[in-house]
């Protein structure tokens, strides 16, 4: 359990280091609906349009289950992009690299771990890159 903990804290330290730059242009996936292959999560898999905590989510289903996926606030800003890493990922201590990050810059990272829901069913961890400040993560909070 404390070599599990370990990995974690070790990268979720590393993780901002891993982030690439966005291959396209922020500009076109700063407010919802993205443009290009991007597909409203909660028209391909049963979830609310609106998920506390991370927001109105888009996909390239393509990507599928890892993404990145773009989450928005209530007024359509985009305020992070989501991975959604399988633990086995970890335990099989795959390298993680090049996550983009096609909103742009990012301000922080959060990593927190889902036993699984509709879409990607295994258990994993959610590699949040920030757009927005720490003090701004509220605007994806239930209302």
């Amino acid at each position: 359990m404390i070599a599990r903990l370990a990995l974690v804290a070790a990268l979720a330290l590393a993780v901002p280091a891993l982030v690439a730059e966005p291959a396209f242009a922020a500009d076109s996936v700063q407010k919802a609906p993205p443009g290009g292959k991007y597909k409203k999560v909660s028209e391909l898999v049963k979830l609310p349009d609106f998920l506390p905590g991370l927001g109105t989510l888009y996909v390239d289903p393509a990507t599928l289950p890892a993404g990145p996926f773009l989450a928005y606030d209530h007024q359509g800003k985009l305020v992070s992009t989501i991975y959604m890493i399988p633990m086995k990922d970890f335990t099989e201590q795959k390298k993680l690299s090049d996550l983009a990050a096609p909103g742009g810059k990012v301000d922080h990272v959060s990593m927190y771990y889902n036993a699984g829901h509709p879409g990607v069913q295994e258990p994993h961890y959610h590699v949040v890159l920030w757009h927005v400040p720490k003090s701004e993560e509220s605007r994806v909070a239930a209302r």
